[in-house]
């Protein structure tokens, strides 16, 4: 790891300070913590987690980039397909997780330019110090007529009506290690000694071992599960009333997720725009994440009720709502303005930036119109 920036004194004290917190932890669990608590505690110990801390994550200067903070354009695609979703159920709009508030900022506006404005735009943001920030950005960045539409929240409503949007939330939800030796299953967790080592776990007969026996892993190999995002689709399932869950992240179905060469899964780590493979050091200074089983998603959902809309890359999702139409409307010849707005579009729909890797999938209850976002490209059938 020595690639990697040191952090400065105050960072290293922070961390630290979470460091001994895990370390109780552990002990309190007879030396051994499973990584979806290790990743839980990482990231959301309250004032010390990653993304209840102070330390810039979004843009440049930050971590990671992501599709919102790229550009507008972002947004104002996405609008068309909430528009027409908001104009069928006359309901509101709720954000899961919403980062800088960037994303609701640019969708309101472009709601209004749609004459498509919802009553609410409600935010479940679960880090006290991300609300703040985005608090502080709707008040400085929208006039006050939009301003007062966006309510934040502590738990799911009941009975919502209207789209529940999340962009790159997935991701962020801890996940367990497994990894198939020879002749077993274990889970791989975290220990102390000195500092943070891992340590395999043989799984017991009963919690998850039946649902990951079906994949047949090969020998030597790694991957994650992730009940708790399948928790997740399960409650925003019960919280839908009428309208369309719409969830845009990285990942794969099933079949590539627990593809034989993937034999070291997909946990990452982002630490000042470098990405690594080891969550064990800087904790509460790097994100941690994993991709999306869009098939266990999928699983999900329809076993919660819902009815499956679509599954397709980023880049069809933008291109059926119209984001080159959106490029189009600025003129080639004033370059000031379309050159950032061409990059943007690129990074968003290129097969080797954002255009591939991040699927959108969309579930609904009660909808009587299709979706557009899924009119062309549909993968559905691979799920």
């Amino acid at each position: 790891m020595t690639s990697l920036p040191i952090p400065n004194a105050e960072a290293q004290a922070h961390s630290q300070q979470l460091a001994q917190l895990i370390e109780n932890k552990i002990a309190q669990c007879g030396g051994w913590l499973s990584f979806a608590d290790f990743m839980e505690m990482a990231l959301y110990t309250p004032s010390l987690g990653y993304y209840s801390g102070g330390a810039k994550k979004f843009g440049a200067g930050g971590d990671f980039v992501t599709a919102p903070e790229i550009s507008p354009i972002f947004a104002q695609t996405i609008a068309q397909q909430l528009a027409s979703v908001l104009g069928e159920t006359e309901g509101d709009v709720l954000e899961l997780g919403a980062g800088t508030g960037c994303l609701a900022i640019d969708l309101l506006m472009a709601l209004q330019a749609l004459k498509q404005l919802p009553e609410h735009y409600f935010i479940l943001e679960v880090s006290a110090h991300l609300r703040q920030i985005q608090k502080e950005a709707v008040k400085n960045s929208l006039p006050d007529a939009l301003s007062q539409r966006v309510v934040w929240l502590d738990a799911l409503p009941a009975d919502f009506v209207g789209v529940i949007i999340g962009n790159e939330v997935l991701d962020a939800i801890p996940a367990h290690l497994i990894y198939h030796s020879q002749d077993a299953l274990f889970e791989r967790g975290v220990k102390f000694e000195g500092g943070f080592v891992w340590q395999d776990k043989l799984i017991e007969p009963g919690s998850f071992l039946d649902d990951i026996k079906r994949y047949n892993f090969p020998t030597d190999y790694l991957t994650e599960v992730n009940p708790a995002a399948n928790g997740l689709i399960n409650s925003l399932a019960q919280s839908l009333l009428h309208g369309v869950l719409l969830l845009v992240d990285y990942g794969f179905c099933a079949r590539e997720y627990y593809h034989p060469q993937r034999n070291a899964g997909t946990l990452m780590c982002h630490f000042q725009q470098y990405a690594h493979s080891n969550p064990l050091i800087y904790v509460g200074l790097q994100d941690l994440t994993t991709h999306v089983d869009f098939s266990a998603i999928a699983n999900a959902a329809l076993n919660a009720g819902l009815q499956l809309e679509g599954y397709c890359t980023q880049a069809q999702f933008l291109i059926n709502c119209g984001i080159l139409d959106q490029l189009s409307c600025v003129s080639a010849a004033d370059v000031a303005a379309y050159a950032p707005l061409a990059a943007a579009v690129q990074k968003l729909l290129s097969p080797a930036e954002m255009g591939d890797l991040f699927k959108v999938i969309a579930f609904s209850k009660g909808m009587e119109l299709p979706l557009a976002g899924f009119k062309s490209g549909d993968k559905s059938h691979t799920l």
